[in-house]
């Protein structure tokens, strides 16, 4: 008798999609084989890739049938949706949020990592001091 090593499985994308809703999430499916993954609040966008699911719009706030993104602006974070709606994020949501990518992480057998894993990420950065930061060269004080 000799003993075998397992290969290791690697589910299609299909067979992740099942393992997340049995997990809680609800999936609908959208336009060119993209998924909106959404449960308590939260939501996120995945597209199907070969080896596994890429993530197309990090997760975020559900405002109407919008997805907020997360922006920190220093002394606070909002939701802000692309449409230019925001509201102040409060903990409860904060949370939520954190625990959906997390659970939605497990649940499609992606790593989690270290830094993401401690506490809720923002998808925006906007301090004072960064405004504009990311448009390109800022305009020089002598420009202005």
């Amino acid at each position: 008798m000799f003993f075998r090593r397992q290969h290791p499985k690697h589910p299609g994308f299909a067979e992740r999609l099942e393992n997340a809703k049995k997990a809680g999430f609800e999936a609908v499916p959208l336009e060119d084989s993209r998924v909106m993954v959404r449960r308590n609040g939260c939501a996120g966008i995945l597209e199907n890739q070969i080896d596994h699911p890429r993530v197309v719009q990090r997760a975020g706030f559900l405002i109407g049938s919008e997805i907020a993104a997360l922006v920190d602006v220093g002394y606070q974070k909002f939701w802000q949706t692309p449409s230019g709606k925001r509201k102040p994020a409060l903990a409860a949501e904060l949370k939520a949020l954190h625990e959906f990518e997390e659970d939605l992480r497990e649940a499609l057998g992606m790593e989690s990592l270290y830094n993401e894993a401690l506490g809720t990420v923002s998808t925006y950065y906007l301090y004072d001091r960064l405004e504009n930061r990311d448009q390109g060269v800022p305009k020089r004080v002598w420009e202005r």
